[in-house]
């Protein structure tokens, strides 16, 4: 079996893959019928072998008793309910883990993404790249409140990543499952998904996708995340330059604050006892020397402390510090 993909007014196959489609569900009852129908019908059409995962997390809304009876009629649907509502990431980590096909797509619940484009963004996949994302290009969502923190979003996590795309936002994307299952996930990470894949070596590229405005239930998303996107940045940063040499981090802070410490007591000796000021006057540099060496010797003991727990993590675990990507003879 092969899939037809047009791609630039051409007809081109490529090999049908087994794959796995995971769909976080938060109080999205009114989509699931419409969304289940044309997930099968895509799939049907184009995969040889498939699984639909949905993962319920915590819906209020009558979505898992939906999901309940859709498994039993349909054992190609598998159902992960959570006792609560954890959020989207933690949702995605649940249906990642559970996945058994070679291939792995997710999806948001709410049909705007369109499960159309999964068999293209596969033979994208099938050119050598380990997570293909979707770029909603021409997306229909309120310009002010959602498309403007978007851009903004985007700009500072390839600026902070390296991984430069368009739409880090989008939940449709089509991973290697052996390497997405590699990758842990926590907090409001799932957005950071083609920059920890690229941490660990993975080809990450864009296609562009189509997106439709949300014609039932309400969106979950807003600029209330903006904070938790900018506090997320740093933690990449970290994990992506300092996360096997913290030292490095945590110790240059401290010997700028140390070195700068220094200086500033220097110029209070000279003003005491060359320029010949009082003392008292003096007793605002003087805190602010004290103040300096102390934070600077603070933090360069919170980065040793942050070394040894890095050989602790990376030994108990027997995790490697390096990606090989292939030995010959």
């Amino acid at each position: 079996m092969v899939i037809d993909i047009r791609d630039n007014g051409e007809i081109k196959s490529v090999p049908a893959r087994d794959i796995s489609l995971v769909i976080p569900i938060f109080n999205e009852r009114e989509n699931l019928d419409v969304l289940y129908r044309h997930i099968r019908d895509v799939l049907d059409r184009s995969y040889d072998e498939y699984e639909i995962i949905f993962v319920d997390d915590g819906s209020t809304d009558g979505s898992f008793e939906y999901l309940e009876r859709l498994s039993r009629d349909d054992k190609k649907v598998r159902v992960i309910k959570f006792s609560k509502n954890f959020g989207q990431t933690v949702a995605m980590m649940a249906g990642i883990q559970s996945a058994t096909k070679h291939v792995l797509a997710t999806m948001d619940g709410d049909m705007q993404n369109d499960a159309s484009d999964i068999p293209a963004l596969t033979a994208k996949l099938e050119e050598g790249f380990d997570l293909v994302c979707g770029w909603r290009r021409y997306r229909k969502d309120s310009f002010i409140m959602r498309k403007i923190p978007s851009y903004i979003a985007n700009k500072m996590i390839s600026w902070f990543s390296k991984v430069h795309l368009h739409d880090y936002g989008c939940t449709l994307k089509v991973y290697r499952t052996k390497l997405i299952k590699s990758i842990h996930l926590y907090g409001e990470m799932h957005r950071f998904i083609p920059a920890l894949v690229a941490m660990e070596g993975g080809r990450v590229t864009e296609l562009s996708v189509k997106h439709h405005p949300r014609r039932k239930g309400r969106s979950k998303y807003g600029i209330k995340r903006v904070p938790s996107v900018i506090l997320d940045l740093f933690v990449i940063k970290f994990m992506s330059d300092y996360s096997v040499k913290p030292i490095h981090f945590f110790g240059g802070f401290g010997i700028a604050s140390i070195g700068l410490g220094t200086a500033v007591g220097l110029f209070s000796l000279y003003e005491r006892y060359i320029v010949g000021l009082p003392g008292i006057n003096l007793l605002p540099l003087m805190l602010l020397t004290m103040l300096l060496i102390l934070l600077g010797t603070q933090t360069i003991l919170i980065g040793l402390l942050a070394e040894m727990d890095k050989r602790s993590y990376y030994e108990i675990q027997q995790k490697k510090t390096y990606i090989i990507d292939m030995v010959l003879n």
